[in-house]
């Protein structure tokens, strides 16, 4: 049976559906042939970004804030082999075609500490679902993701004073997320119980154009099964490079990757590791560069990637950032 939440309601009970899903776990999402994964691999962060999943070491100054929409769509994240009596068994699309959409907000309570949220839902998908192993329905056409709240702190910012003194080319910022179970947990859109992700992130920008990035982290869940598959704890690796092709930021070009080593074994104890690389171009068209539009695409490393990885991805990032606040920009 679905369970939907509204964003105020979501909002209200985070916590509480955190803390309780962590410890009693849901009971629709136990034994072998469980839907409540998260098949969305792609998290982006709120607040200032240089690349589509590579965390920024830069946040919001005080009293600032911001927003953004990020929007993906991919193919076949959630693909399940069906293994029929006397057969060869089949390869079903449990999940075959999907848009997902994160609503991102940004509040710089200082000029060094940033909270965020982020709101996934998916305004259209298809698919098999469940249906070949259990015989119930398909995929309903939209779903409600889980929730996240998080925090980000520059530890190293990229000048001593947002407001001035001399620029300093690399940045340090932690991160503390937490994915709240208030999706849809029977349309591949929810996970049975809260995720805790700290991670660390560190950015490097050239007066010449050259920018790089750097994520390391972990996503701390609790395991669920699905048919062989075992979704659970996993490390987060992201890194990408690019270059300003066009001075302030009013073009840049990027290459990025990011690989989610999985921490539980898999049924013949073998280890997955969901990984995606993606090309993306940037304009940042405004004087302070406040405003940004990202479009990228890309897919996996892998001929046959494990799953929740999709078989490719596009995405399209709209931002409103105004980390130059009333001092004027490094490039500008």
């Amino acid at each position: 049976m679905r369970t939907r939440k509204g964003p105020l309601g979501g909002a209200a009970a985070c916590t509480l559906l955190a803390v309780t899903a962590t410890a009693h776990g849901d009971p629709a999402c136990f034994g072998r042939n469980s839907p409540c994964i998260n098949d969305d691999a792609l998290w982006p962060h709120a607040g200032p970004a240089r690349f589509v999943q590579v965390g920024s070491a830069e946040t919001l100054p005080a009293a600032q804030l911001g927003f953004g929409l990020v929007a993906s769509y991919l193919s076949r994240p959630v693909i399940i082999h069906v293994p029929p009596p006397g057969g060869l068994g089949s390869e079903q699309y449990a999940v075959n075609q999907q848009v997902n959409a994160t609503f991102l907000w940004a509040y710089g309570v200082t000029d060094r500490l940033e909270l965020d949220v982020a709101l996934p839902i998916t305004p259209g998908q298809s698919g098999a679902g469940l249906a070949p192993v259990t015989g119930g329905g398909t995929l309903e056409d939209t779903a409600v993701r889980d929730m996240r709240f998080g925090v980000a702190y520059e530890i190293v910012p990229h000048t001593p004073e947002k407001a001035g003194g001399a620029s300093r080319e690399w940045g340090l910022a932690g991160r503390f997320e937490m994915s709240a179970p208030t999706g849809d947990h029977d349309e591949f859109a929810g996970e049975a119980s809260a995720v805790f992700v700290p991670s660390v992130s560190a950015d490097y920008r050239h007066p010449g154009g050259f920018i790089a990035g750097l994520e390391a982290g972990a996503r701390l869940r609790q395991a669920t099964d699905l048919l062989t598959a075992r979704i659970g704890s996993e490390i987060v690796l992201a890194a990408g490079v690019g270059y300003e092709i066009l001075p302030h930021q009013l073009l840049t070009a990027a290459l990025e990757a990011w690989a989610l080593p999985m921490l539980v074994a898999q049924s013949d104890g073998s280890h997955i590791a969901p990984a995606e690389w993606q090309a993306s171009v940037r304009t940042a068209p405004l004087r302070r560069g406040d405003l940004s539009i990202q479009l990228g695409g890309g897919g996996p490393f892998e001929t046959s990637p494990p799953i929740t990885t999709p078989q490719f991805r596009f995405t399209l990032g709209v931002r409103w950032a105004p980390v130059a606040s009333d001092a004027p920009q490094e490039s500008r």
